[in-house]
């Protein structure tokens, strides 16, 4: 675990930084995200996440380059892990905006608010998850468990055809937010709250934030324990997330209209999460540790299996509709 409160502070600092830039600069201004636009943001964030690497074994080479070395391998994994997972949010993204016909001009605000509230979020899963299982150790078995229960139940569930779906008035956080708040009967702009005779009132767009961010807290139930399956390092956990986190609004806009043709994706993802978890379960009861690249290739290999699947399938129903 790194111990330097250096490297932390300066992390916190560097996401701070980079999220001030973000909406009080090149998203001041509420506008449509362009595909240009999200790719090279895209591009930025998974730049940034790979370069960060070298700050991990820089932190780690003064223990040894070994594990340095290893480290790297763990937060490679975790990113990858988390990352591939943010799939599945995307989905749900585009089905709540869609329920709720949010403007497109309007999305990234709310992405942006939901990303803040998930960075808090995620944070305290990971430092409760790492300290659960410092302290009793039998929680990996049951976090190993669960991740084989959700990839069996999505793999069975994409099998079947089965879609994700969005039922907003049966959300407990939307209830709650119509009991004791007063809602407002249309979208005001970009506004999550404003004044109607000098009342104050929440708007939709700000149902549409509660809902993304209930979304994300169950999506992280999943994933952080998935993550924790590689390391339990809180420095090395907390950062793959957040990276993955942060790449996900560009990610959203990038590919949202071409999520559709992926799907197969969500059979890598479900057996990425049985592997995951029978790694996690299995741990104890081999001899020898399993080196860290043995997990990132497997990783990488069921999700090129998921996407070449899903090419080739859209390819030879495309072939089929032409002939």
């Amino acid at each position: 675990m790194s111990d330097n409160l250096f490297f932390w502070a300066g992390f916190l600092a560097f996401v701070t930084l980079m999220l001030v830039l973000d909406l009080g600069v090149f998203h001041r201004k509420m506008h449509k995200v362009p595909l240009r636009e999200a790719l090279i943001w895209s591009v930025v964030w998974i730049t940034l996440a790979m370069l960060f690497m070298a700050v991990i074994y820089w932190d780690y080479s003064s223990v040894s380059a070994a594990v340095a070395r290893k480290k790297v391998l763990e937060y490679l994994t975790g990113y990858l892990i988390e990352y591939s997972l943010s799939v599945d949010n995307i989905f749900v993204f585009i089905l709540i905006f869609s329920y709720f016909a949010v403007d497109e001009k309007v999305q990234h605000k709310v992405l942006f608010w939901g990303i803040i509230g998930a960075l808090v979020m995620r944070a305290i899963f990971i430092f409760a998850g790492v300290a659960l299982i410092n302290r009793f150790h039998w929680i990996i078995y049951v976090f190993g468990v669960f991740l084989i229960y959700t990839g069996g139940k999505m793999f069975l569930d994409a099998v079947k055809g089965k879609t994700i779906q969005v039922e907003p008035e049966k959300n407990p956080v939307i209830k709650f937010a119509r009991r004791f708040m007063r809602i407002s009967e249309g979208y005001s702009g970009p506004d999550f709250f404003i004044r109607i005779d000098k009342k104050l009132f929440a708007t939709p767009l700000f149902l549409v934030l509660l809902i993304v961010e209930s979304s994300d807290l169950i999506f992280a139930v999943d994933s952080i324990p998935a993550v924790l399956a590689i390391t339990q390092d809180p420095f090395i956990v907390f950062t793959s997330n957040i990276f993955a986190i942060l790449g996900l609004r560009s990610l959203y806009f990038a590919v949202s209209g071409i999520m559709v043709y992926f799907k197969r994706l969500k059979i890598g993802l479900a057996l990425v999460l049985a592997f995951i978890g029978s790694k996690m379960i299995l741990a104890d009861f081999i001899d020898r540790e399993i080196p860290v690249f043995i997990p990132l290739i497997i990783v990488v290999l069921i999700l090129s299996a998921s996407v070449i699947w899903s090419v080739i399938e859209n390819y030879r129903a495309a072939r089929k509709q032409l002939s």
